[in-house]
């Protein structure tokens, strides 16, 4: 693991395996963490590079640039500093929103983009105020157990959504900095692309949870990509690498090999074949 100077930012990152490179970003109150268990199962395939936004994880808190904006220049930044002209680039929740921003606006830097349960592309919902403020009062309180309970009400993976993985969420969601917590929150809601989708030519996946509440949101902006392939698993929620790790292992090793391959591929080959 090492650290860059990326934009006025002290980022962490960190390199696993040979070969391919795959760039794994996690989601609004994560780390890498969240992807851990698919890079291990990824990193004898691909150089798996992992990174941590600013005002997350082992990352500095900045004083400022915390929108999804900033964070795709940042990710373009770490390209540059590990000398990679292009990258597959996979992320999840946020970082898929993170995603089609690198897809619309630094497209020529893509080799394939993986969302996994991203982000609606025309911003998350408004929390009420009444919300807003109950969930900033439980940060400046450090009120662990008020963030627990609402996980323990969630959990359908007793396998997987141990009281020990509860914990080590509760603790990212109390170490993140304001500026991330707040201002990100504000760039996740203003987020408005999904017009702008039908212009992602980028080879994509989209990978959802049969079980999260952006299920629906993921589907609606899967059709208007003209060039993804969609895989939903039945049994993940929004965690969809911590629920099955093994099956979006999977899914992103056949798309890295395959590409796209959805019904419209297929009649296309038949069409070309007939002519």
């Amino acid at each position: 693991m090492a650290y860059a100077e990326i934009n006025g930012a002290r980022l962490w990152y960190d390199v696993h395996g040979e070969g391919e490179p795959l760039l794994l970003h996690h989601g609004y109150t994560a780390s890498r963490v969240n992807w851990m268990p698919v890079a291990e199962r990824l990193e004898t395939r691909y150089r798996i590079i992992l990174m941590e936004c600013r005002g997350t994880g082992q990352s500095e808190h900045t004083p400022d640039g915390y929108t999804l904006e900033q964070y795709a220049r940042d990710v373009v930044g770490m390209l540059d500093h590990l000398g990679l002209d292009r990258v597959s680039f996979a992320g999840h929740s946020m970082g898929g929103g993170i995603g089609y921003l690198l897809a619309l606006d630094h497209a020529e830097r893509l080799e394939r983009l993986i969302l996994m349960a991203p982000i609606p592309a025309e911003g998350v919902g408004e929390i009420t105020p009444e919300l807003r403020e109950q969930r900033l009062a439980e940060r400046r309180r450090g009120d662990r157990e008020a963030i627990l309970a609402r996980y323990r009400l969630m959990q359908f993976r007793e396998d997987v959504e141990t009281e020990e993985w509860f914990v080590d969420r509760a603790e990212h969601i109390l170490s993140v900095s304001d500026g991330h917590f707040e201002r990100g929150a504000e760039s996740m809601r203003d987020l408005d692309v999904a017009h702008r989708l039908p212009e992602i030519t980028t080879p994509t996946l989209m990978i959802a949870g049969g079980v999260d509440s952006l299920l629906i949101p993921n589907l609606n902006d899967y059709m208007r990509l003209p060039n993804a392939s969609l895989e939903v698993l039945s049994r993940a929620g929004h965690e969809v690498a911590v629920h099955e790790p093994d099956r979006v292992a999977d899914a992103i090793h056949q798309f890295m090999v395959h590409g796209p391959v959805t019904a419209a591929t297929l009649m296309a080959r038949l069409a070309a074949a007939e002519d």
